[in-house]
Order: structure tokens, then sequence, then C-alpha cells
């Protein structure tokens, strides 16, 4: 049986995010996967979903597993491209085999097994996310890249339009969204850091390379800045199970030289209000939620 290329969540979920003139690319995604298979040499068997496109697990003429992510906003495709191919020989940073940025296309090596981290629960290999997070801070960034200024006004602006007249907005203010925003802004226009900052490293973006491989991240959304940005969905992921902000602190601190707790605590603050939208949307108050709120104070 075909893989489905579109099914009729993945569109309404495309529309949610680009707006409804989305729906001509969804219609003409067929006959575009049709030409990049024939040009690649792949034979798709499987997809995934996604927020601002498609990704197409594929099978090669060659036998190897590889990944077709496919974009309606060209710029992500030629923003994503450009940071995995600065980070090019990161053992754990997927490597790009092959581009078409005109047409939002980025063919990807497969990752094996690609298990998301985030299914792994509570066992974090905290090692390979120090190695991780070491590796890719290390790259000069090259030119082009936007700044993390940029990629804040971007998720907040994102945020306010999510949280407006939403069910969250009963217990997330806008004025709570906007203090918080201010506190992002100041921390990415500081001068702290010149790394290129993933800009979306949460553990469902880091996958399970294997024996071999250990932890590989996809999907950057990539600027230049303070690269503890990085690290907000790492140090506060003991607190989803009981836990508090200082054992992600010693959780990931030995493996990560230079580590400033100070400065990544402030960047929890500042992104609080991003961890709880979604939970309160779907009426959660855990204790993470509650704790998460009350950095948000």
């Amino acid at each position: 049986m075909a893989a489905v290329l579109i099914d009729d969540e993945a569109r309404a979920r495309l529309i949610r995010r680009f707006g409804e003139d989305v729906a001509v690319w969804c219609d003409a995604l067929p006959a575009l996967v049709e030409r990049l298979a024939e040009r690649w040499g792949l034979t798709v068997v499987g997809a995934k979903p996604g927020n601002t496109g498609r990704t197409l697990i594929c099978v090669g003429d060659d036998g190897a597993k590889k990944v077709l992510k496919l974009t309606p906003d060209h710029a992500i495709a030629e923003s994503e491209a450009a940071a995995l191919r600065a980070w090019g020989g990161c053992s754990r940073v997927v490597q790009v085999l092959a581009t078409a940025v005109s047409d939002g296309a980025i063919l990807l090596e497969g990752i094996d097994p690609g298990t998301q981290l985030l299914e792994a629960g509570v066992n974090v290999p905290w090692a390979e996310v120090g190695d991780l997070l070491t590796q890719i801070h290390a790259v000069t960034p090259p030119s082009g890249f936007s700044t993390l200024e940029d990629r804040v006004v971007f998720m907040y602006r994102l945020a306010e339009r999510g949280l407006r007249g939403s069910v969250a907005e009963a217990t997330l203010s806008l004025e709570t969204l906007d203090r918080a925003r201010l506190r992002a802004l100041a921390l990415a226009t500081d001068g702290h850091g010149k790394a290129i900052v993933h800009g979306d490293l949460h553990p469902g973006n880091v996958l399970d390379g294997g024996p071999g491989r250990g932890a590989v991240a996809i999907d950057p959304r990539p600027s230049v800045g303070d690269p503890a940005f990085d690290l907000a969905d790492w140090v506060t992921l003991p607190m989803t199970g009981g836990g508090t902000l200082e054992d992600g602190f010693d959780a990931i601190a030995p493996h990560l030289p230079g580590f400033d707790a100070e400065r990544v605590r402030a960047w929890c603050v500042a992104l609080s209000p991003l961890f709880v939208m979604r939970p309160l949307e779907r009426g959660e108050r855990t204790p993470f939620v509650e704790a998460m709120l009350s950095f948000c104070r």
C-alpha cells in the first residue's frame, strides 16, 4: 500500500500554521514528491507529522533509509539546510544528502532506530546530550543566519496568536506572555554568546541513532546568539517527573563545560509560558505546569 502523503489532519495543521492558501501546496504535494523521488531515486514508505510541512520516510535505490522533508515555506528549508551543512561532520547532527531549496525540499540520511528521546521517558542519555550541545555550539557561525532576537520575536508572535482567545488565556494572560517576551528579548540582545543556536532542541527533535551513533539532533530553527537558549528544554525535563530545575542542572552540568546555571535559569523563566500553553489548552494542571506558571510571575 502506498504511503499517504498528506491526510486531513496534516492538512488542517498546516492551514492553522500558514493560512488557507497553503491548501494549494497540499494539493500539489503528490506531484512534487513524484518529481523529487525520481530525481533522487526514492520510494516513499511512510510519513511523520509536522507543523511546518511533511516528513516522508523513504528507501533509496541503494537500499538505504532516507528522509525527505518538504515545506511550503522555502525560507524554513533554506535556514535548516544552512545550519545542517554548517554542522556537517558533527556526529550528533543528522547529515544532509541533497537539497532543492527552490522546492522547499531537503533530503537527509535516515537515522536508525530513530526513536525520539521524548519516548525514552526519564532515561535521558545526559552525556550524549552534553556532547551534542558541545558539538553544535562549537561551530563558528557562517554569515547569513538570523539573530536569536529574531527567533524570540517570531516565537512570541506565534505564541500570542495561539493564546489570544484560547482556553489557556484564562490562566495565562497576554500580559504575562508579554512580560516573558521582554525577558527573553533582554537575554537575546545582551551580547552573551555567538554560537549557532538550534532553536528547537527539545527531546522530540533528538533521535536515537543506535549504539554506534547515540543522540542525533534534527529539525533546527537556527539563529546566532546565546547557546544557553538550547538548554531550557533539557534542564526542565526532571520537573515533568516531579523533580526540580536543580535536578536538571545536576544532570547536564558534568557533561557540559562552562555550564552557567544562572544564565540557563534565566532562559527557563523567560520561556516558561511556552512550556505550558499546550497543556493548559488540554486542561492539564500538573505539578510541572504549576511550576512553570510560578516562573511566569
